[in-house]
Parts: C-alpha cells; sequence; structure tokens
C-alpha cells in the first residue's frame, strides 16, 4: 500500500520534534512543553508508525527507552535492559490492555497492582549482600555510574540482611514536603525553583559533587529487579522479600479482577494528593514471572507490564496578566492570572512567579503560552514560557514601584521587593492567616475573608487584637449571625492554649518554620530566654544558620512586637511547655505509615499532641506505638524488627477516644 506523502511528513515533523524535546528535557534539563503535550506527540507518531510499519526506522524516537548518557559521568551497560512501560490513559485503555495479555496468555492472570512513583529510575548492584555500583537508567541499556551519590541516599542500604548477589531496580523520588522546603530555600537564595519533585529527585542524583546530593532528602523505593541469584516466582513476592533485605517497597495489590482494578486506580488517583510521594499513575504487572519470557517485549517495553496513567500535573495554558500580592512580612509575590485549565483534576487559574529575580530568569511575558505546574498539594507554578508561539502581540511585565496595597515605599533586598510600611494592612492581614493556620494556632473559621474584614473595620490592628476579640464584636461584621460569631469566639478562646513551638511558628518570624520553631523550642527552656537570645547563641544550634539567627534576633528587638506579643499574654494567650502538656498520652510516642482513612496525618498527630503525646516521623526503639493505615511502607517491617506494639487505624481511634475520657 502507499504511503500518503502527507503521513510521511508528518511522521518526520514528529520525530523532529520529538528529539527537540528530548534533547530539551534530558540534555539541558529545560523542557520545552508539558508531560501531556509530549505525551501526546508521541502517542500520535506511535499511532501512525504502527498504521504504516514500512516508516518505522532504528533511530525513531518511538525505539527508545530514554536519554543518552551523560558525558560527565561513567557510563556502564546494563546486563538486562531497563525498558520502559507503554501506557494506558483511561479506564477503556486499561481494560484493553488486560483483555490482551489474558488472550495471549491463553488463561485466567493474576495481576500485581504497585504505585508508580513520579522520580528518577535507578539500578543497584548488590555482590554478597554490598552494594558496588549504582547506575541510572540511561537509555535503558547504557547508564551512568552515580554509585558516590546513591550511597548518600539513607535509604540505600550499604549492605542487605542477606549476604545475596542482585541487581534491585527502584525510583530516587523526594517527599512532597521536603520538595516544598527545597523550593522554598531556593526561592530565598534567589535560585529558581524546581518545576516538581521528579525534576527535584533528578537534579539532585546526577549532582557532579555527592555532597549535595546527601543534602538533598532523597528516598529509593523499590519496584523491579534484573539478574538475581534468588529466584522469584512472582512479582508480589519479590516485593516482600526486598523489604526483607532492606529496602523500601510498596505493598502490592494482586488481583484477577478487571474491575477491581479499575476501582483500585480510581481510588488512587482521587487519593494521590494525601500521599507523601508525587505519583503519576499505577503499574499493572503479570505477577506470575514465569509468564513473563512467553509474553516476551516489544522493541522498547515489556508486554507483561504497563502503566496507566492520571490526571496531568503540567498543562500549557495562556498567561492573561500578572497581580501583585503583599505577604505578612511585606515581600511583594508576583501571581499570575492564568487561562483556566485543568490540571490533576483541578482548574487552575492563577500561579506563584515567586519573585523578581525569578520572574526575570524566566523571561515570561504578558500574552505568553506558559507551561503550568501542579505537584501534590505545591502552589501551581509556571515553569517556562514558550517563546516559539510568540505572536509579538506580548507585553512585558510592569515591576511596581510603590505597594500594590498602601502605596508605601518598596525597596529591594536580595531577590525580594518589599513593603517597609510597619501599618500596611495587607502584611496584617496575612499575619492574621498564618497565625489561625492548623500548625500555629489552629482557629477554625479565621480565614482570609474574616482577616480582610477584620483589619477593614479596624477591630484588629496588631495580632494581639485577635485574642479580645468577643461574639459582639464578631456580630458587627458582615456576614456574621448569631451562631457564627459565637463559634468563632469559642475557637478564640479554645486557641489561647498553645504549645511551645506552635507559639514561636505562629509569630510569623521570618525563616522560621516548624522545624525551625521545634528547634528553638528544644533549646530555650522558656520563651524569654528565647526573646533574649544573642545570633552567636542562636548560631549554635545545628540547623540554624547566620541568616536564621539575623531574623531571629531582628524579630524580638522591634519594640512593635515586643509590645504585640506582651498584649498576647495580657489577653490570656498561654504558652504549654512540655512539663505542662499532661494527659492520658504523656510520655508516650507515636509514628503513622500507610494512609489513614478518618484524617491526615497532621490532624492525628494533632489528636496524639492535645492528649499529651509525641509523634516522630521515623521508627526507633523508643517508639511506643506504630499505627499502620493502608498500604504502610518500611516502617512496618522495622517495628516489627523492634517488637513495637503495632495498632489498626480502628484500634488507634478506639485508644484516643478512651484517653479523652480519663
Amino acid at each position: 500500500m502507499k504511503i500518503p506523502k502527507k503521513v510521511k511528513e508528518e511522521v518526520e515533523r514528529l520525530r523532529e520534534l520529538i528529539r527537540k524535546y528530548d534533547y530539551h528535557y534530558y540534555i539541558l534539563n529545560d523542557p520545552l512543553v508539558s508531560d501531556a503535550e509530549y505525551d501526546q506527540l508521541k502517542r500520535k507518531l506511535m499511532e501512525l508508525e504502527s498504521r504504516y510499519p514500512e516508516l518505522i526506522t532504528p533511530d525513531s524516537p518511538t525505539q527508545r527507552v530514554g536519554a543518552p548518557p551523560r558525558r560527565e559521568f561513567p557510563q556502564v551497560p546494563h546486563s538486562v535492559p531497563m525498558l520502559s512501560l507503554d501506557d494506558a490513559r483511561n479506564e477503556q485503555e486499561l481494560r484493553e490492555r488486560l483483555r490482551r495479555i489474558r488472550e495471549m496468555v491463553g488463561r485466567e492472570v493474576e495481576f500485581c497492582v504497585e504505585p508508580k512513583y513520579d522520580g528518577t529510575s535507578l539500578e543497584l548492584i548488590y555482590e554478597k549482600g554490598v552494594l558496588v555500583r549504582a547506575i541510572t537508567r540511561g537509555n535503558g541499556y547504557v547508564g551512568e555510574d552515580v554509585t558516590p551519590n546513591a550511597r548518600t541516599i539513607k535509604s540505600v542500604p550499604l549492605r542487605l540482611f542477606k549476604d545475596v548477589s542482585i541487581e534491585i531496580r527502584g525510583e530516587v523520588v523526594m517527599p512532597k514536603k521536603a520538595f516544598a522546603e527545597l523550593n522554598r530555600r531556593l526561592i530565598e537564595e534567589g535560585q529558581r525553583p524546581f518545576a516538581n519533585p521528579r525534576n527535584a529527585a533528578a537534579g539532585s542524583l546526577m549532582q557532579l559533587d555527592p555532597r549535595i546530593t546527601a543534602q538533598r532528602p532523597l528516598d529509593f523505593i523499590v519496584w523491579g529487579f534484573g539478574k538475581s541469584e534468588i529466584k522469584f516466582k512472582r512479582q508480589s513476592e519479590f516485593l516482600k522479600i526486598a523489604r526483607e533485605l532492606g529496602f523500601k517497597s510498596p505493598d502490592p495489590f494482586v488481583t484477577a479482577s478487571d474491575d477491581a482494578i479499575v476501582e483500585y486506580y480510581k481510588r488512587w488517583e482521587e487519593k494521590r494528593d494525601s500521599y507523601d510521594y508525587e505519583m503519576d499513575g499505577l503499574v499493572v504487572k503479570v505477577d506470575e514471572i514465569e509468564l513473563w519470557d512467553k509474553l516476551g517485549y516489544t522493541a522498547r517495553a515489556p508486554r507483561w507490564a504497563f502503566a496507566v496513567k492520571f490526571k496531568p500535573r503540567e498543562r500549557t495554558t495562556k498567561l492573561l496578566n500578572v497581580v501583585w500580592q503583599v505577604g505578612r512580612t511585606g515581600v511583594i509575590t508576583p501571581v499570575a492570572e492564568l487561562q483556566p485549565v485543568e490540571i490533576g483534576g483541578v482548574v487552575v487559574s492563577r500561579a506563584t512567579l515567586h519573585n523578581i529575580e525569578i520572574l526575570q530568569k524566566l523571561g515570561v511575558m504578558i500574552g505568553d503560552t506558559v507551561i503550568v505546574s501542579r505537584a501534590g498539594d505545591v502552589i501551581p507554578q509556571i515553569v517556562k514560557p514558550i517563546p516559539e508561539l510568540r505572536t509579538g502581540k506580548e507585553k512585558p511585565i510592569p515591576i511596581p514601584e510603590k505597594c500594590p496595597v498602601c502605596g508605601g515605599e518598596v525597596v529591594k533586598e536580595g531577590p525580594f521587593l518589599k513593603c517597609v510600611n510597619a501599618s500596611c494592612p495587607a502584611k496584617l492581614v496575612a499575619s492574621i492567616r498564618h497565625l489561625a493556620s492548623r500548625d500555629a494556632f489552629d482557629i477554625e473559621g479565621l480565614g482570609e475573608k474574616t482577616a480582610r474584614l477584620l483589619v477593614e473595620r479596624g477591630l484588629v490592628k496588631d495580632l494581639a487584637d485577635i485574642f479580645r476579640l468577643t461574639k459582639e464584636d464578631l456580630l458587627k461584621l458582615p456576614g456574621f449571625a448569631d451562631v457564627s460569631a459565637e463559634q468563632l469566639a469559642l475557637a478564640i478562646k479554645r486557641a489561647k492554649k498553645v504549645p511551645y513551638h506552635r507559639f514561636i511558628y505562629a509569630l510569623g518570624i521570618p525563616s522560621v518554620g516548624q522545624a525551625t520553631a521545634k528547634l528553638l523550642a528544644q533549646h530555650f527552656p522558656r520563651f524569654e530566654d528565647l526573646m533574649n537570645a544573642t545570633e552567636e547563641e542562636l548560631m549554635r544550634i545545628k540547623g540554624i544558620g547566620p541568616e536564621t539567627a539575623r531574623a531571629i534576633v531582628k524579630y524580638f528587638s522591634d519594640e512593635h512586637n515586643r509590645r504585640t506579643i506582651k498584649k498576647m499574654f495580657e489577653y490570656g494567650v498561654k504558652i504549654l511547655y512540655d512539663e505542662e502538656k499532661r494527659g492520658p498520652l504523656n510520655g508516650k510516642t507515636f509514628v503513622f505509615t500507610g494512609e489513614l482513612e478518618c484524617c491526615s496525618r497532621s490532624e492525628a498527630k494533632k489528636m496524639v499532641e492535645e492528649l499529651g503525646g509525641n509523634v516522630a516521623n521515623t521508627v526507633s526503639r523508643k517508639i511506643t506505638y506504630l499505627v499502620v493505615g493502608k498500604n504502610p511502607g518500611s516502617k512496618l517491617q522495622k517495628a516489627k524488627r523492634y517488637g513495637i506494639p503495632i495498632l489498626s487505624e480502628k484500634e488507634f481511634l478506639e485508644m484516643i477516644e478512651r484517653a479523652k475520657s480519663t
């Protein structure tokens, strides 16, 4: 059959475009289009090549697995190729792939379903239980030797619990909270943040200096194996044995039911934001390893496994305008107003541009077509503009010379613009929102709208004024009736007793997040000691640098801040120090693993702390209980080894209820 000229031209156009995008993504670390648009192009090329197989060439982008290895690192061949996975994008395609696999096998098949972590793939080679080499995926056949960097990742065992020789494959990922904190630090330093946790993990692993990798909070989660002297019968068995060897691995979902797999996929897509790591879908594998050889491989992917993708986290859209928001410290942040676009099931119409230096580095203009990323619960951000799509009608973004809210003086401090007017109402509104947030005083019902009304009506002129508000005051606000006013007044009254570290965090001291607030609470027995601390004393604390020390001293040297804090205490605010947090769970420390159905991790933590208990992030012999939700991680195995009592979610909630009644 003669191939139409238009088809040939379209195939060549797609190949050239994909090669260009591959080069920018893999080599320059500078993606030109979103993952969704890229996948769409590649799928279109695959469809044309499938219809006209005569057009397939060895150098077609559809015939390769990943990226060419970088010259900065030694190149090492994989003993067994690390192939990519074909993917299904919806329920119909998922069911069709399952049907095809059963048809090829000729009987009923059980499938092992696992999370598809959005990170960077890595192979670890162990000889007699000792790590000897770590290799990136590279192009699937040859990867980069990044052994010194991999050795800095705490969840990569340097020696296994058994002296076996095995090639372990998995994903290097960065937890979402750690990713947000890393980006916060980069933004503060005037550096461009990472677009998503995947880019952060890949960029951290590929550092030429392993000391930089060591500073990045990376994790390694197992999903497969290459050569192995252990003979596995099932993929689900391999994941279990991997945990016994000392690795993190997901709990697989094994079933022969199409409906069960579809339901499992839908559940995961709904709850992906609550998971510790970014996921872009699930991986479905034939569980019986004996069938893998029977099903075989295409040129680039196995037939016995495929990915089923979630809705994309990156899309392209138009930048309509840029507005400037004033935060609680006076920092003026550019915020993009976008043509609304759905990303991961959420309609996004605004995205952060961080600060003026990042704005200038991006080179974005009003009217640009831009790539927008939404990674987990991270605020949507513009990854980059696409200059190739400019029409000439785009306009530069004007930088404000005055505060957009109060008209006050604006100064440049490092990469930031800042309003220096101490009475700027926007700063006070943002400070109230911060103080009332869940990790600070946790005042339910005191959101941005109410904060703005309180400032506009003159009821709150500083943070201390919040704690003298009465039901009668709140009834003066539009939208407040008897019940809502009483509820907020009670919420403020209940919030007046606050744990020490949460009080420090609530003050909104620049550079002091939750982790730093806890450090300060541990090192200064009383709040008065912290207020009078010197820079030298603060810098003796591991984890506090000169910039943070200066910010703390400057905050407490300000007479307005000291007066506000004094007024808070006069209005009934009481700091709960550790010895005052006695309760039924006093002296007990909990760790959580897996997904809780009752509530979020932060809500469960709050339950424990309100009853005098503590919550830790890692399992040690000092832990009292491990609370296990669905799909628990490696913490469960570690707790079993230490003999730590394990509670189900139901048992944990029953314990909380009993503690409340004592």
